[in-house]
């Protein structure tokens, strides 16, 4: 994985921060996740709080005392990319002309608002560059 874009903001999708906070028997992806999150500016969006704590509800058995804890974990380590009208106008903008699905193309808007250059996930197209800006990226990609 490249750190040569970590000075500038990076959109980290919700499967990355799963990997991190779930013990999996795939022990080298939750370490190169863990590795990710704690570098750079990391920008994330509600869509990825919302899908990473019902996962840590449905997955981990997590209480919601520790879902408030890490609400207000994320508010304040991370930039929160909002979701408006122009996003969304946006996301339609983008499946129109790449095919994503309605929620990858949320996630793609986030981060292009964000001016963040590279999107780490691992259920999108991996070195796909959208709008000449963005490059997705999927740290686990040997």
């Amino acid at each position: 994985m490249s750190t040569a874009s970590q000075s500038k903001p990076c959109f980290v999708d919700t499967n990355i921060w799963l990997y991190a906070f779930i013990a999996s028997q795939d022990l080298s992806k939750s370490e190169i996740a863990k590795d990710l999150i704690q570098q750079g500016a990391i920008v994330i969006s509600p869509q990825v709080i919302n899908e990473v704590c019902v996962n840590l509800l449905k997955k981990a058995q997590v209480g919601e005392s520790n879902i408030r804890l890490l609400i207000n974990s994320f508010y304040s380590k991370y930039r929160v990319e909002a979701i408006d009208r122009d996003l969304l106008l946006n996301s339609s903008e983008l499946r129109e002309k790449w095919q994503f699905s309605f929620w990858d193309s949320l996630i793609v808007s986030s981060a292009l608002r964000s001016g963040a250059e590279v999107l780490y996930t691992e259920d999108m197209s991996d070195g796909l560059v959208v709008e000449n800006r963005l490059t997705i990226t999927n740290p686990f990609a040997s």
